[in-house]
């Protein structure tokens, strides 16, 4: 009886469906990753260029402090890319990156941060 709850009428179709649907996920996931990393790449320069500027006198302290900020974020970025490169990198980074959150340390890069993302953390922060 199991087998026949499994088959379909149209098994090929159902096949394509869910390769055309696989593949429109992907797409999406890896343009998300696309726009992340052109944040990223807009935000290290601006942090160079005010790193720049501090060399020479001319930073104010509030563009200093958000140079410092994204600094942290490309450090959280080099962080989280030596964990990529180890063997079952897809176990083990959702593992650290939960335990962070249980311990109260944001280990992931703010580029990499949804609204949906931020919206979760809030509920999960317990008042004190």
């Amino acid at each position: 009886m199991k087998a026949v709850r499994y088959l379909h009428k149209a098994p090929f179709r159902v096949i394509r469906i869910n390769r055309r649907s696989s593949r429109i996920k992907f797409r999406r996931t890896m343009l998300r990753l696309k726009l992340a990393l052109l944040q990223e790449k807009a935000e290290t320069k601006e942090m160079l260029a005010i790193y720049r500027r501090h060399a020479s006198g001319q930073a104010t302290k509030e563009e200093l402090a958000i140079a410092n900020e994204q600094f942290l974020d490309v450090l959280k970025g080099i962080g989280l890319g030596i964990f990529a490169v180890l063997p079952f990198a897809p176990i083990t980074i959702p593992i650290l990156v939960k335990l962070a959150r249980m311990v109260g340390v944001d280990i992931i890069p703010s580029a990499f941060i949804t609204k949906e993302t931020k919206g979760r953390r809030k509920k999960d922060e317990k008042p004190e």
